[in-house]
């Protein structure tokens, strides 16, 4: 270690700039992490505040909550430890009525059953009491026209409804989830028969195991329905892919450095050889001048992904993840020690004789 280390010293241009190369990598590594895990939080999101195990749907909707369509009789006939319905809706609010398609903000309907498991928890204001009133996603407050008490509009209805609270974490479709009461959504919503509209649920949310349940309901278990979410398995593939081969690339470019300045060192090897040091102690000396550049460049890099995460606004779909973080570092540090390893071949080729001339 202290070869390793005094080396650096004396060569502090070369290896600063290996060491920033590294830091850029793990850098851009750790940040599409924090984009991807932020997207799919934004995906499921409110999924997953239902702590539920499984979801009631049409059996002709494909698994997906928004082409499903169901009596809300048919809850009666469902046993299950708990249950609760729920109207789903994609839908856009805005302010004023003429508002153009700038001003307005893509939104997910949730209607829920009231006094269900399914009622948003409430970090500021109080939760909707009567119909006109809705709660909606915090970060929607950041938008001018949208805090509370606030009176806005929502597709499908030409009446306004005031926001009386915020709830936290609730995105779906990678848009943010506006809450209403189940009852009132068959009084606002226009485009079918009020009596109809009334009647019809887009799922039924199940906690525990539904023993029974009608035949044209399909049971769908929440990691499968969350598995089946538009996009959803297609983007994280995407993002997996992506950082795992700049994982891999950052192996192949150390590994590349490491070789050549191994390589330019022949001479000075071949001295070291001659005054009694032998193959394991010089290659355990190059394994560790990459141990530091990768650990210093990795962390250096978590580092400045945290402090950008400070500062993005909130529409980034970032989101910090320690776990991902920690098994992407250890991963970009392993990685580069087996690109390192192999610069160790042409150490044990160096002949000590050629040295003496």
């Amino acid at each position: 270690m202290f070869l390793a280390i005094e080396e650096m010293r004396q060569n502090k241009l070369r290896y600063g700039l290996i060491l920033g190369l590294l830091i850029l990598i793990s850098y851009l590594v750790f940040f599409l992490t924090g984009l991807a895990y932020g997207l799919m939080q934004e995906n499921r999101t409110a999924v997953d505040k239902w702590q539920a195990d499984s979801v009631l749907v049409s059996s002709e909707a494909n698994r997906l909550i928004t082409a499903s369509k169901i009596d809300a009789q048919l809850i009666d006939k469902v046993e299950a430890d708990q249950k609760a319905l729920i109207r789903q809706q994609a839908g856009v609010a805005y302010v004023k009525e003429d508002a153009s398609s700038d001003d307005k903000e893509k939104v997910n309907i949730f209607a829920v059953e009231a006094d269900s498991f399914l009622e948003p928890n409430i970090v500021q204001g109080r939760l909707y009491e009567k119909a006109g009133e809705i709660v909606v996603e915090q970060n929607l407050a950041q938008v001018e026209g949208f805090g509370l008490g606030d009176e806005i509009y929502l597709s499908g209805t030409d009446k306004k409804v005031t926001i009386v609270g915020y709830t936290d974490k609730a995105y779906f479709g990678v848009a943010p989830v506006v809450y209403m009461d189940l009852e009132a959504f068959g009084d606002l919503m226009q485009g079918d028969d009020q009596q109809v509209s009334s009647k019809l649920a887009s799922a039924i949310i199940v906690r525990g195991a539904a023993d029974k349940f009608p035949a044209d309901l399909e049971n769908v278990a929440t990691a499968d329905f969350i598995e089946n979410l538009p996009g959803y398995k297609a983007q994280n593939m995407t993002f997996g892919f992506m950082i795992g081969f700049l994982i891999v690339i950052s192996a192949i470019v150390i590994g590349i450095f490491i070789f050549v300045l191994t390589t330019q060192k022949s001479p000075i090897f071949g001295l070291m050889k001659i005054q009694g040091l032998s193959n394991a102690y010089i290659s355990r000396s190059v394994l560790a001048q990459t141990f530091l550049l990768a650990g210093f460049g990795t962390v250096i890099g978590l580092a400045g992904t945290y402090l950008s995460s400070l500062g993005l606004p909130s529409a980034v779909p970032f989101e910090n993840n320690w776990t991902f973080y920690l098994t992407i570092g250890a991963a970009l540090i392993v990685f580069a020690l087996l690109g390192a390893s192999f610069s160790i071949r042409s150490i044990f080729k160096v002949d000590p004789l050629k040295n003496l001339s």
